[in-house]
């Protein structure tokens, strides 16, 4: 591809990476503007992604696409998922230590509150289907476009994935009619992902300043204090390597086959229809385990903290960017108002709830609840954001033991309301 007027030219994979830091650059500026104390933070980056996407992604995707390679779709994917590989693997690094601990003490309340989130998520997306259905042709393929539109507002991929499968599995014999719905569901998703994402970041660092909390307070409810239980090793521990590379990458490696594993839901009309962690789970759980045990015989398999948090900015970073682009490609061509407006409803709704639900009833701190409701979220951006805010990466734990239970039950949710609608 040609730039400033031939001066320059570049291939396919050279402007593929011109274009993420340039992205990278701008979206980090974005970022630092601060209204009142809240800023976009990392989420910048996301904004510059989606305006690239919009302005940019089908003349530069027509430009690089030679001998049916696509270097745009096909590279911005493998950024996208490198990036929530390495941010997910830092952030159960980081949790581990402590995880299990705060899990023993919370594990009820984690459970009903990444329910609760994600039950009323898809309340809300039937009250949306009751007001908005007199206005459409198609009552399902408006519940394929709700479908979507409520992975997109939680963030979720593997939602996403399950609204799809679900659609192939009950009009696969119809291939027209199953094509036009997963369209639907895949324009929801890029619709109400914008704001699935600066909402929940946003709702992570307004909540503390209209609640006038002490943070010095709830970082010390946050953080426990009770580590005589663990016994340590004696002795002198070896690491493979100084930067602890070896460590985060047997953790990934082993995340990714965890992440891969598929377990059958049903056997009835929702045959094939399967589970899985996925990678994000599969890496997540297992730099959880890996980082609460810290060694595996005399050999040390926890990296320095320092790599830990460039890793979870960098990868961070990488998913806001492939992420964003491909959204913005999608975003100009089928946007409608009332659709954007459906996904605003379906994202504050679970946060909100979710909120006073942990507050109220379930009794945990200012943190614990926002960091379980990132979780319940899904939302990867909000943790970073989050931990920028309470400064601690304490609230890891919470998002990490959330987190699960809302993967498995934005899954089931998602399928459930295609096949009853």
């Amino acid at each position: 591809m040609s730039l400033f007027g031939g001066v320059v030219s570049v291939g396919g994979v050279s402007f593929l990476m011109f274009s993420i830091f340039v992205i990278a650059a701008l979206g980090y500026l974005l970022g630092r503007i601060t209204i009142k104390g809240v800023s976009l933070g990392t989420a910048g980056v996301f904004i510059v992604a989606l305006l690239y996407g919009a302005l940019f992604f089908d003349k530069v995707e027509a430009a690089l696409t030679a001998g049916g390679t696509t270097y745009v779709s096909n590279g911005l994917k493998i950024v996208e998922n490198l990036g929530l590989v390495l941010f997910v693997t830092a952030v159960g690094f980081i949790a581990g230590p402590n995880f299990f601990k705060n899990l023993k003490k919370n594990f009820k309340s984690y459970i009903l509150l990444g329910l609760v989130i994600i039950l009323s998520g898809g309340l809300a997306c039937v009250a949306c289907y009751y007001i908005g259905r007199g206005a459409e042709a198609d009552p399902k393929q408006f519940m394929a476009m709700l479908d979507g539109l409520l992975s997109g507002s939680l963030t979720t991929t593997p939602g996403f994935s399950a609204a799809k499968a679900t659609v192939e599995n009950l009009y696969g014999a119809n291939p027209a009619l199953a094509a036009k719905y997963e369209a639907a569901v895949t324009v929801g998703h890029g619709i109400a992902y914008l704001f699935g994402v600066v909402g929940v970041v946003l709702f992570v660092q307004l909540i503390p300043k209209f609640a006038k909390a002490d943070m010095d307070k709830e970082r010390e409810l946050l953080i426990s204090v009770d580590v005589g239980a663990k016994k340590e090793y004696t002795g002198k521990l070896v690491e493979i390597d100084g930067m602890g590379l070896a460590a985060f990458g047997l953790a990934v490696a082993i995340g990714l086959f965890v992440g891969g594993i598929k377990i059958p839901l049903s056997a009835d009309g929702l045959s094939g229809t399967t589970f899985s962690l996925g990678a994000t789970g599969g890496s997540l759980i297992t730099a959880l385990v890996l980082g609460h045990f810290g060694r595996i015989g005399m050999f040390s398999i926890m990296p320095p903290k320092k790599v830990l948090e460039v890793f979870r900015e960098l990868g961070l970073m990488l998913f806001l960017i492939g992420a964003g682009v491909a959204g913005g490609a999608e975003f100009i061509a089928y946007f409608k108002p009332v659709y954007f407006l459906y996904g605003v409803v379906m994202t504050l709704i679970p946060m909100i709830v979710g909120y006073f639900f942990a507050r109220k009833v379930l009794k945990l701190s200012l943190l614990n609840s926002l960091g379980s409701i990132t979780g319940g979220m899904t939302s990867t951006p909000a943790l970073g954001t989050l931990i920028q805010v309470a400064k601690t990466d304490e609230v890891a734990s919470a998002y990490a033991a959330t987190y699960p239970i809302a993967l498995l039950a934005i899954v089931l949710v998602s399928q459930f309301l295609l096949i009853l609608f």
